[in-house]
């Protein structure tokens, strides 16, 4: 599946962590847009999509989600809720976010800019695309 968990390294001590990211180092893309997520009930589903080219990074920066991925062979669900480790997915993943803690907040880091045509909102064409692609 085109989605890992990155690690972050984090600086620190007893006053307080600090977590620096750069591209092409932690970010292994150029990040073309930031955007965060916050004030979900926690039965709400999000996403509910994949892209055609677009990668991202997501990170918990505060509580906690669980992310729903699927290639359309595989369906797994990834936890996160510490800012430093950051979910990589990459193009042509299936992910929806869901189960949100009151206090969840996700940063998004992504490799492009909003275009609609890159996504792909039905899950049935979904997998008729990946069925294609094989």
């Amino acid at each position: 599946m085109n989605a890992q968990l990155l690690d972050f390294v984090v600086h620190g001590d007893h006053d307080g962590k600090l977590v620096a990211l750069e591209e092409h180092e932690d970010i292994p893309f150029d990040v073309r847009r930031v955007y965060y997520i916050w004030g979900n009930s926690p039965d709400v589903c999000r996403g509910k999509h994949a892209h055609d080219k677009l990668e991202q990074i997501i990170i918990c920066v505060s509580g906690s989600c669980d992310f729903i991925l699927d290639d359309g062979n595989e369906r797994k669900t990834v936890h996160l809720d510490t800012p430093s480790r950051g979910l990589y997915i990459k193009h042509d993943i299936w992910r929806e976010f869901t189960n949100f803690s009151e206090d969840c907040v996700l940063v998004v880091l992504a490799s492009e800019h909003y275009k609609e045509s890159d996504y792909t909102r039905n899950y049935h064409d979904f997998l008729r695309k990946c069925t294609n692609e094989k």
